[in-house]
């Protein structure tokens, strides 16, 4: 069973804002950088969950389906999500030299997560898929 995009983000949420009166055992850079790997994975679920409904064999590779999101999801949409992703999965990954991330720059990515989240619940612009479908 997979846990569902809003519980990551929430969990993103709980790692990036600590409850009050808690000590965090994780310094602020790992806090953040987890709540990167937290927010991208949610968005990677509700891309899978897009692209299960609209045509299940567009999950198995990554790059086609932010490809051909333009085309089904619209411009926007596919726009944003392609920036979110790409500002997640550069937060996850560490580089020698170079500082973690902030809170404050993950903390910026999750309402456009969320946001994202429900974009990709709705569904498909009929649309934007039967003019994919005659190009």
């Amino acid at each position: 069973m997979s846990t569902s995009p809003e519980i990551l983000v929430k969990a993103a949420d709980r790692l990036l804002l600590p409850a009050p009166g808690t000590v965090p055992t994780l310094g602020p850079g790992l806090r953040a950088r987890a709540a990167a790997v937290l927010l991208r994975m949610a968005l990677d679920r509700a891309l899978d969950g897009y692209w299960q409904r609209v045509t299940p064999s567009m999950t198995r590779i990554g790059k086609h389906r932010m490809l051909c999101l333009e085309w089904y999801a619209g411009h926007d949409t596919a726009r944003r999500c392609r920036t979110t992703w790409s500002a997640l999965s550069a937060a996850c990954h560490y580089r020698a030299g170079e500082l973690p991330p902030t809170t404050a720059e993950i903390r910026t990515r999750l309402p456009e997560v969320t946001t994202l989240l429900a974009a990709l619940r709705e569904r498909p612009d009929t649309v934007s898929a039967a003019s994919a479908a005659d190009a």
